[in-house]
């Protein structure tokens, strides 16, 4: 591999976290062969710059943190990546349960606060429901907690 490809995909690496297959793409683009690919990636993972667990945890955690995505879209997106079972589980582990429960429960509000015009409870259930589903939370925690939030709103 040429100096100034290492140079490129060293930077690559530092400047935020890495899969392998991100990594090999980028390796494929810069011009390299297959040889030089595998090679370039033991190399990575020797000095420390590539962890596939380490991607994982920082993933979930961000993609949590900043777009609200449940445990079924993180999960989805890093099988797409082809990050191991092991690595899965690790990274949906830095997903706090209470900050998890707390989030879900504060976007079925925002949405039903948005849709309060809605006559039909049928649709306005199906709409949230759609809607904290394409986000990646579990189907069965979204039904239950819809239940009793529309039960809920009964009340008042």
């Amino acid at each position: 591999m040429l100096l100034q490809t290492k140079a490129a995909i060293t930077r690559y690496c530092e400047y935020q976290e890495r899969c392998h297959s991100e990594v090999r793409n980028k390796l494929y683009e810069l011009g390299c062969t297959t040889p030089e690919v595998e090679d370039g990636i033991a190399g990575l993972i020797e000095i420390g710059l590539l962890n596939e667990e380490r991607f994982a945890r920082a993933y979930a955690r961000g993609k949590f943190r900043m777009k609200q995505w449940g445990r079924e879209k993180i999960k989805q997106q890093l099988k797409l990546k082809k990050i191991s079972d092991f690595c899965i589980k690790k990274g949906l582990s830095e997903i706090d349960a209470e900050e998890y429960d707390r989030i879900l429960q504060k976007l079925m509000e925002k949405k039903l606060n948005e849709l309060k015009g809605e006559r039909s409870e049928m649709v306005l259930k199906s709409k949230i429901y759609r809607y904290i589903v394409q986000k990646g939370y579990e189907r069965d925690i979204v039904i239950d907690l819809l239940n009793n939030m529309i039960k809920e709103k009964k009340k008042y």
